[in-house]
């Protein structure tokens, strides 16, 4: 069983950029609560800002088998790619690991009766869904999201919505 700790971490076995290189997502700032209420559906704010669940079977992507990459509803952080998603039979979209894990920080959450690691983007601060040890091989691990939480960029798209470096992913060898 996964371990869940108290302290939040950041999942990333990558290097951070140096400190001397400002990117976009060293200065992009989450829109107010206020402003994503606007920009955003009632599900997609109460999962994403409230950590709500939407409903099991019933959410845009739990079906979805269109090659492509998941990323952040409010930032655009890339999260997760299809090649890593899976029918885990729960109703909602799960994946056996991330696609850059740096942009993911777990945290424990202790909304039942016992804790479970809950996932957020590391940007956008969205609450994206809870990790747990009961995935495939060869992780064991089942990322279990929320489609709520995020916006599907199929392959077709991933160029022209600045997600060209991901192409390879899905060009056959």
């Amino acid at each position: 069983m996964l371990a869940a700790s108290h302290s939040e971490t950041t999942l990333s076995a990558q290097t951070p950029a140096p400190a001397t290189k400002q990117t976009a997502q060293q200065t992009w700032k989450r829109p107010s609560d206020a402003e994503l209420k606007k920009k955003l559906t009632p599900i997609q704010f109460a999962v994403t800002r409230k950590a709500d669940t939407e409903t099991a079977f019933r959410n845009e992507y739990w079906d979805n088998h269109e090659p492509g990459i998941y990323v952040d509803i409010i930032s655009g952080e890339p999260l997760f790619s299809s090649l890593d998603k899976y029918d885990s039979g729960t109703g909602w979209p799960s994946f056996t690991k991330p696609l850059e894990p740096g942009n993911l920080t777990s945290k424990t959450d202790y909304k039942l009766i016992y804790p479970r690691i809950e996932i957020r983007s590391k940007l956008a601060d969205s609450h994206l869904g809870h990790l747990f040890d009961d995935g495939p091989r060869p992780t064991g691990l089942r990322y279990c999201m929320n489609s709520a939480a995020m916006r599907f960029v199929p392959v077709s798209q991933l160029v022209a919505q600045g997600y060209g470096k991901y192409l390879p992913l899905f060009q056959k060898k």
